[in-house]
Formats: structure tokens, C-alpha cells, sequence
């Protein structure tokens, strides 16, 4: 052992260089089994995906040990010149990737992205129009259990019962009659194109700002296979993970006349220092979504919804709205007498993870709900393909048609883990 080492060993400072295992086992065992789970399941969790090694590298760096409150150039710390040679280069790489005036990247997660947005711009008890959560929208966009029902008077807008589309005439009636401040698009399960230019239609009319929550399709956005709200929108929110493939982090986006307002908002506003080391890996993921296979990518990942759904809609489960357009879609499990609880729970058991969900016109709560919302993102990282996609609707089919008994599932969850071990994550 050497001086230096010798050292750190008396004075405890050792334990900078000792591994997880050895510090903390409890925490390393439950790191091993999250690592096992995720290799051995299907992960269809429409809000979840697998990111790079790249990316993990810059989120486990050094830079979680920097404060940097403010921004590039504007410190209240110092040290923070390599910081904000990052964070100048994740906004570029945003700015340039969305086509937008101004990112700011500091937000840590969609929930405090569209916060950030709403103090820039509103009152408490301003009026402001989102989505249904029940009919495919967010809790951010004015659930009453959600800051943004609480602080705000909420009209909400729905989708039509006869095709479960949104109905944008609907949309236009209550914003002529309230009269909101704000308009809130975007959605956390629909599965259909949002029409952001008929929105802006509306906004114009009404006298209303508009928000683009694209935070579930937004890798389809930069894409060119969904359309943008940039061009249409005063904000756009998004989280960085889901069909990003990046950190588990959020975005703003905004027209450089709010920029000022919007940043303040962002801090000292709704957050302090930001996490520098996120900030690093949504500058990565922005890079990876620049490369010409990002689309191929993107593209994959509707083929493989398209696929499933139709696969599923086979096995005699319907579909919401039809189909889908993008990443995600909705099953109505009930029509068959299945909670989503119990179909989540079902295919859990069997190492097929997805959510139960309420469906438009659920007349179950949403901790039981009508619906599963199964989505394509991380089985595409793993390289899965249409004919897997057929595969897999049969194996969800044969653990929800036989309510869980123990036998199927320990059959379907044998020819889940043979199906990974040919797609291995990492």
C-alpha cells in the first residue's frame, strides 16, 4: 500500500475509490435485479426506454458533484466554465434539433417544464384548456390533484365518443365561451396525429397562448413522422426519455420574445441548481437524435405499434380509436370483463410490462381503469421487429384470456425470456 494510500485508508477518504458492492450491497443487489429484470422483460410501457451507454456515462459523471445555479455565463458559483460549455451545447444542439428561437434545458423533469411555462405566463386563477386526463391527457394539464388544477380554472376538453378523436370542434366552442388564457395540447395517451395548426386556429381566435406538450412524441417530431408544434406554438414542453431516448428530464421550448420570462421562471422561479450531469446527457441524446438512424428508428417504432395493435385487435381485444399513429395505443380490456389493474398485474407476473389506463368514457377509476396503454419504444431500441410484434400480441392474448392462471403464465413468461435473450439490451 502506498503512502497516499495508507493515507486515505486512516483518515477514511478511502472509500472515494470503493465499489458499490462494497459500500452499499443492499443498494447493489437491487441494482443487479433492476438489470436482470429489464434484460429478461418486455418493456412496453409507452413512457419508457432503454438509453445508450453513452448516455448513461454522462448522467454517472462528474458533474453531479457541480452547483451551477443560473446560466451559461450568469453563475452565482463559481468553477462552472466546463458547465457551461455543456449546457451552450445541449441548447444549440435543442434549438437546432427542434428548430426552435430558444430551448432552455434546465428543467428536471415534464411536470416542471410545463410549471415553468405556466408562471411565466399565468395568474393564479387564470383560466387555462387541457386535455382530459381520462381521454388521454396529463395531470399537468389541469387534473385537480396537479398543481396546474389547483392554482388554475380548468376547462377541459374531450375527444368524440364515436371515434375517440379529438374533437377539435368541441376545442373551438369552449375556448369562444371561456375565453382561456392558455391552450394546452398534447397528451400522455392518444394515439392519433394532433392537429397543432387547426389548434393555433382556435388560440388565434380565442386570444389564447398555446403549449405543445409533446413530451410522448417528441423523437417522432424530430423525426419529420409527426407533425411540429414549433412553427404554431408559444411553448413547447417535452421530457428528454420516452421516445427521445435520453435522460429522464425535461425541455422548453419558446419563441425568443417569452425567452426572458420563461428562463426566470425556470430559476429561481420553480427550481434551483440544475442537474449538470442530466444536462450532459440530454446533450448527448440530442446528438444521437441528429444521426440519420434516429429516423430509422422513429420509423420502427410506428411500424412495430401499427403491428402490435392489429396483432392485439386480432386476438379479439379492441383497440381505441382504431389503431395508431404513432408509438402508443390504448386496449379496452374490459370488453372482455378484464380490469387494467388486473391485465397489468396478469402480464407482469409473465415479464410483459405495461400500464393500466383509463380509456375516454372509463366508467371504472383510474387505479383500476378499463384499459392497458402499451407502447413500442424500448422493445425497438432492442432491435424487435414486426414479426416479433405478432408474437407478442399472441403472448399478451394468451395471459389475459386465461385471467392469469399460473401455468400460462409461467409457459408465456419462458418464451418471453428465450425472445430477449435473442434482442439483449446492452
Amino acid at each position: 500500500m502506498s503512502t497516499l494510500e495508507q493515507l486515505r485508508a486512516a483518515t477514511g477518504h478511502d472509500f472515494l475509490q470503493r465499489p458499490l458492492a462494497e459500500v452499499d450491497a443492499d443498494i447493489a443487489d437491487a441494482l443487479r435485479m433492476e438489470t436482470a429484470r429489464q434484460n429478461d422483460t418486455l418493456e412496453l410501457i409507452a413512457s419508457e426506454n432503454h438509453v445508450s451507454k453513452a448516455v448513461l456515462t454522462a448522467m454517472g459523471s462528474v458533474f453531479t458533484n457541480k452547483y451551477a445555479e443560473g446560466y451559461p455565463g450568469k453563475r452565482y458559483y463559481g468553477g462552472c466554465g466546463p458547465t457551461d460549455i455543456v449546457e451552450n451545447i445541449a441548447i444549440d444542439r435543442a434549438k437546432k434539433l427542434f428548430g426552435a428561437e430558444h430551448a432552455n434545458v434546465q428543467p428536471h423533469a415534464g411536470s416542471q417544464a410545463n410549471m415553468a411555462v405556466y408562471f411565466a405566463v399565468l395568474k393564479p386563477g387564470d383560466t387555462i384548456m387541457g386535455m382530459d386526463l381520462s381521454h388521454g391527457g396529463h395531470l399537468t394539464h389541469g387534473h385537480p390533484l396537479s398543481y396546474s388544477g389547483r392554482d388554475f380554472n380548468v376547462v377541459a376538453y374531450h375527444v368524440r365518443k364515436e371515434d375517440e378523436i379529438i374533437d377539435y370542434e368541441e376545442m373551438e366552442r369552449l375556448a369562444m365561451e371561456h375565453k382561456p388564457r392558455l391552450i394546452i395540447c398534447g397528451a400522455s395517451a392518444y394515439s392519433r396525429v394532433i392537429d397543432f395548426k387547426r389548434i393555433r386556429e382556435i388560440c388565434d381566435k380565442s386570444g389564447a397562448l398555446m403549449m405543445a406538450d409533446i413530451a410522448h412524441i417528441a423523437g417522432l417530431v424530430v423525426a419529420d413522422l409527426h407533425p411540429s408544434p414549433v412553427p404554431y406554438a408559444d411553448f413547447v414542453t417535452t421530457t428528454t426519455h420516452k421516445t427521445l431516448r435520453g435522460p429522464r428530464a425535461g425541455l422548453v421550448l419558446c419563441k425568443e420574445k417569452y425567452a426572458k420570462d420563461l428562463d426566470r421562471s425556470v430559476f429561481p422561479g420553480v427550481q434551483g441548481g440544475p442537474l449538470v450531469h442530466i444536462i450532459a446527457a440530454k446533450a448527448v441524446s440530442f446528438h444521437e437524435a441528429m444521426q440519420p438512424e434516429f429516423r430509422e428508428y422513429q420509423a420502427q417504432i410506428i411500424r412495430n405499434a401499427k403491428a402490435l395493435a392489429q396483432g392485439v385487435a386480432d386476438e379479439g381485444f379492441r383497440i381505441v380509436s382504431g389503431g395508431t399513429d404513432n408509438h402508443v395505443f390504448m386496449t379496452d380490456v374490459f370488453s372482455k370483463g378484464i380490469t387494467g389493474k388486473d391485465g397489468q398485474n396478469w402480464l407482469e407476473a409473465a415479464n410483459i410490462t405495461v400500464n393500466k389506463n383509463t380509456i375516454p368514457f372509463d366508467t371504472q377509476k383510474p387505479m383500476v381503469a378499463s384499459g392497458l396503454r402499451i407502447g413500442t419504444p424500448a422493445v425497438t431500441t432492442r432491435g424487435l421487429r414486426e414479426p416479433d410484434m405478432k408474437t407478442i400480441a399472441r403472448l399478451i392474448a394468451r395471459v389475459l384470456d386465461a385471467r392469469g392462471d399460473a401455468d400460462v403464465v409461467t409457459g408465456v413468461k419462458r418464451e418471453v425470456k428465450e425472445l430477449c435473450d435473442r434482442y439483449p439490451i446492452y
